[in-house]
C-alpha cells in the first residue's frame, strides 16, 4: 500500500537525526579518544519501530564494537543510555529504579497509542530545557535510600567484553589468538542472567539483572547505634586522597552541629564528632552504606569510647562480644624469669652437687717391654745405678713412644756405646 507524499513528509519529520549519542561511561569506554561512525537513519528504534541515526564504536583494546539501540525519544524517557538501557545516574535497571522511587510505568505498548505518546514526549521534551527527565521520572524528587546503596560509582568495562566464540566451545575455532571473541567456557546455561531482553529490560518487566539486586538490596546489612549514650562519633573510612576536611564538613553538616572533625591522613580515615547524639544517629542513618563524596563510596561506622577501648586492653583471652577463649592443648606454658646476677656467675649449666678442687688425675703409660718401671715419686735413686742408666732408661722410652705413633725416624736407636 503506496503513502501520498504529505503523509510520508510527515513520517519523516519525526525520524530523529543526532550528531552525538547518548551514553553512560561504561559503554563509551575508557579511551578518550575513539572514532565512530554515523549512519543517518541507520535502523529502527527496538522501542518505538522509529528510524534513527546509528553510532557504532570500538570501547577499546580487546573490546567488542557496540552500538546505540533505541532513539534519543525513548532514551530521554526513561533516562538511560542507548545502548546498555541502564540509568545514567545510578547505573540500576529501569525495574530497580522504579522500585526504589516507587514509580509506576505508563507508557502504551500497542503501535498506535505509543506513537501518540512519542509525539506528546517530544513536545515535552522541545519545551523543556533538556536538564531534568520529562513525565513519570520527572515528577519524582524523592531519593532512595536502597538506589543509593546499589548505585554504581565507577565504571565496569568488564562489560564490554567480547561474546564466548562458539566454535571454540566446541572445539573447531581455527582462528587462534586472532579470533575476535572470547575463548572461555561458558556459564551455566540455566543461569537466569543468560536470557535477558531488551524490551523486558526496558519496560521494566521480567528482567533478571533486576531481580538479583532487589534480592540483594532486601539482605543488605544495618548499622544499629551502641548502647553506650555518650558516643556521638562516626568513623568515616576509605577517604583517600581526593577528599578533604571540608568535603566532610559540606557534607554531614546538615546533620547537626558538628563539634569537631579529625582526618588521619596515614590510614585514610577520619572521625566526625557531633554535638548531639540525635544528630549522630540521623547522619549513621543517613550515610550507612550510600554516602558517596566525590564519585568515591565510603565507609561509615560508629565510633567507640574511651572505656571502651581501655577494656579491650585488660581484656585477655576474650573476643569482642565478650566469650571467653579455652586455653588450647599442648603449647607450652611461660617462660621462667631470667637468673639473677649471683646465679649466672656460678655457671653450674648441669645442676651439679658442690664439692671440692678438682683433683688432679695422672694417667700413667705402660712401660716398654724389657724396661723396669720406674720407682714411684718420693723414692730416691740407688748411686750405684749411676747418671748414664737413668738417660738411657730414658731414650728408650722416648724411642719407644715415637715408634708407637709412626713418627718417629730410625736413627734415634743409634745410642753412642760410651753412654752404655
Amino acid at each position: 500500500m503506496s503513502t501520498s507524499l504529505g503523509s510520508n513528509t510527515y513520517n519523516r519529520q519525526n525520524w530523529e537525526d543526532a550528531d552525538f549519542p547518548i551514553l553512560c561511561q561504561t559503554c563509551l569506554g575508557e579511551n578518550p579518544y575513539i572514532r565512530m561512525t554515523k549512519e543517518k537513519y541507520g535502523k529502527e528504534c527496538k522501542i518505538c519501530a522509529r528510524p534513527f541515526t546509528v553510532f557504532r564504536w570500538c570501547p577499546g583494546v580487546r573490546m567488542r564494537f557496540k552500538k546505540t539501540e533505541v532513539c534519543q525519544t525513548c532514551s530521554k524517557l526513561k533516562n538511560v543510555c542507548q545502548t546498555c538501557l541502564l540509568d545514567l545516574e545510578y547505573g540500576l535497571p529501569i525495574q530497580v529504579r522504579d522500585a526504589g522511587l516507587s514509580l509506576k510505568d505508563e507508557m502504551p505498548k500497542s503501535d498506535v497509542n505509543k506513537e501518540y505518546y512519542t509525539q506528546n514526549m517530544e513536545r515535552e521534551i522541545s519545551n523543556s530545557d533538556g536538564t531534568r527527565p520529562v513525565g513519570a521520572l520527572g515528577k519524582a524528587t524523592s531519593t532512595s535510600d536502597m538506589l543509593l546503596k546499589l548505585a554504581r560509582t565507577t565504571p565496569y568495562y568488564k562489560r564490554n567484553r567480547p561474546h564466548i566464540c562458539s566454535f571454540w566451545v566446541k572445539g573447531e575455532c581455527k582462528r587462534g589468538e586472532e579470533c575476535p571473541y572470547r575463548h572461555e567456557k561458558p556459564t551455566d546455561p540455566d543461569d537466569p542472567l543468560a536470557d535477558q531482553n531488551i524490551k523486558d529490560r526496558y519496560y521494566g518487566i521480567n528482567d533478571p539483572v533486576a531481580d538479583k539486586l532487589l534480592k540483594r538490596a532486601s539482605t543488605m546489612p544495618r548499622l544499629d547505634p551502641p548502647d553506650d549514650k555518650t558516643i556521638t562519633t562516626l568513623y568515616v573510612g576509605g577517604l583517600g586522597d581526593t577528599i578533604t576536611e571540608s568535603d566532610l564538613r559540606n557534607h554531614f553538616y546538615q546533620f547537626g552541629e558538628i563539634r569537631t572533625i579529625t582526618v588521619v591522613q596515614r590510614q585514610q580515615c577520619a572521625f566526625i564528632q557531633f554535638a548531639t547524639r540525635q544528630a549522630a544517629e540521623v547522619a549513621a542513618e543517613k550515610s550507612f552504606n550510600k554516602l558517596i563524596v566525590n564519585g568515591r563510596r565510603l565507609n561509615v561506622k560508629w565510633g567507640r569510647s574511651q572505656a571502651a577501648r581501655g577494656k579491650e586492653k585488660d581484656k585477655e583471652g576474650t573476643t569482642e562480644s565478650g566469650i571467653k577463649l579455652e586455653p588450647v592443648p599442648g603449647l607450652p606454658g611461660a617462660l621462667p624469669p631470667p637468673p639473677a646476677a649471683e646465679e649466672e656467675a656460678s655457671a653450674n649449666y648441669f645442676n651439679l652437687p658442690p664439692s671440692g678442687p678438682p683433683a688432679v688425675v695422672n694417667i700413667a703409660l705402660p712401660p716398654p717391654p724389657g724396661i723396669a718401671p720406674p720407682p714411684p715419686p718420693g723414692t730416691c735413686v740407688s748411686p750405684s745405678r749411676g747418671v748414664s742408666n737413668l738417660v738411657l732408661e730414658a731414650v728408650v722410652l722416648l724411642a719407644w713412644l715415637c715408634c708407637s705413633t709412626d713418627a718417629c725416624p730410625e736413627s734415634i736407636f743409634l745410642i753412642p756405646d760410651h753412654t752404655l
